[in-house]
């Protein structure tokens, strides 16, 4: 598989070095987006299930402004967006690793749904019960104790997985053979790493593959159309062939995925919501009775509609774009993920104000993440470097040393 030696494993070629420079070039808008939607997921987690009086009269008139801190870890705790956010992550790495040393594989969605399935284990077994079943995994994340909490998963992505875990398969793609009617928002909420991948085969299979990877468990169109809006818009972000404004990066998603979709019943409902997030974020009205105007967020056409309002609306500000995107009677968690997920892209992370920075949960295994999206698997069949942090992460499947 690869020449060199273990002993030499700590000779990088220059063409190697020369890669990873060039690559990360993208490295604050990658790790500002993984990490900004853990941040608007963490903040909106604390609400997910209050209404708006509950909120303003605990949190004050502004609502919930700073990371609610867990007593038990004086952790400001992620949700499962940002748990399979990181799964999603960690099976296209694995794809990608063994297309790099094998010189075959498929697309993110043939190892996605593995990954998922490793998720599911943390859901639904102790980190204890799981090393002593001792069943396969591909993901290192599964040696993170700290994954193995159960915060609130959506019982649509419980179900479906469990019901792909005992062998019902499907055909060809996800979204020509649905498993069911969801368009709950469990989809978009988890396909930023999907964007956050370099788009070498066009950034319309991108899109396309963020529409598989939510449709592994929501089926309805409007369950995961708006997952490949949600990959165009952080892949244009974060790759630019040219300069736009994040305005024009939306239109251009939304032109593109009713391409794409040519057809679908769903797509002037997808498109008629984005185009009224893109006017509200311009009237200049009140942000909570404009999210209003867009629904609750608890599906998915919702979570990009509040998610895209609050992002253009304080495209300067990320704190302000995920304190408005939390601070509702919806699914608060998951429109403060993907607003993150977009703001942090576009502002970087960098920008993203310190606070958000300190207690947060497994802060260091998501910017571990977000550096491996952005360097990517750096070995080959036949050549000489050898990388041992990766073949135990992304081979061996290991989060510790061997």
């Amino acid at each position: 598989m690869i020449n060199q030696k273990p002993e030499e494993k700590n000779t990088i070629p220059d063409t190697v070095l020369q890669r990873i420079r060039k690559a990360e070039k993208h490295l604050d808008k990658i790790r500002g987006s993984l990490f900004g939607g853990a941040v608007g997921d963490a903040l909106g987690y604390a609400v997910e299930f209050c209404r708006e009086k509950e909120i303003f009269a605990y949190y004050g008139s502004g609502g919930i402004r700073d990371y609610e801190l867990a007593p038990s870890t004086g952790k400001a705790l992620i949700s499962d967006d940002t748990q399979m956010a990181l799964f999603t992550a960690n099976g296209i790495l694995f794809g990608q690793t063994r297309v790099c040393l094998r010189g075959i594989g498929g697309r993110p969605s043939l190892y996605v749904p593995m990954s998922y399935q490793d998720w599911l284990r943390t859901q639904d077994m102790t980190y204890e019960e799981s090393r002593q079943a001792g069943e396969n995994s591909i993901s290192w994340l599964s040696d993170v104790p700290a994954l193995y909490s159960r915060r609130a998963p959506g019982n649509t992505c419980l179900s479906a997985l469990r019901e792909r875990k005992i062998g019902r398969s499907h055909v060809g793609e996800f979204t020509e053979h649905p498993l069911n009617q969801s368009k709950g928002c469990g989809g978009i909420m988890r396909v930023a790493p999907m964007g956050l991948t370099r788009p070498q085969a066009g950034i319309r299979t991108i899109d396309r593959e963020g529409a598989e990877l939510a449709a592994i468990t929501h089926g309805n169109s409007l369950g995961y159309m708006p997952a490949a809006v949600l990959t165009h818009i952080i892949s244009r972000i974060v790759y630019p062939e040219k300069p736009l404004s994040l305005k024009e990066i939306v239109l251009e998603a939304r032109d593109t995925v009713a391409e794409l979709f040519a057809g679908d019943k769903n797509i002037d409902t997808l498109t008629g919501i984005m185009n009224l997030a893109v006017e509200l974020s311009e009237n200049g009205g009140n942000d909570l009775d404009n999210i209003h105007r867009l629904g609750e967020g608890w599906i998915a056409e919702e979570t990009l509609g509040i998610s895209l309002y609050c992002a253009l609306r304080h495209q300067s500000d990320f704190s302000a774009g995920v304190i408005a995107a939390v601070n509702h009677n919806g699914d608060s968690d998951s429109t403060g993920a993907v607003t993150g997920n977009i703001l942090g892209a576009w502002l970087g992370f960098d920008a993203i104000e310190e606070k958000w920075k300190h207690n947060l949960e497994l802060s260091d295994v998501i910017l571990e993440m977000a550096d491996d999206l952005c360097h990517g698997c750096q070995m080959s069949e036949y050549g000489s470097y050898y990388d041992p942090d990766w073949m135990r992460k992304y081979v061996y499947c290991r989060a510790d040393p061997i």
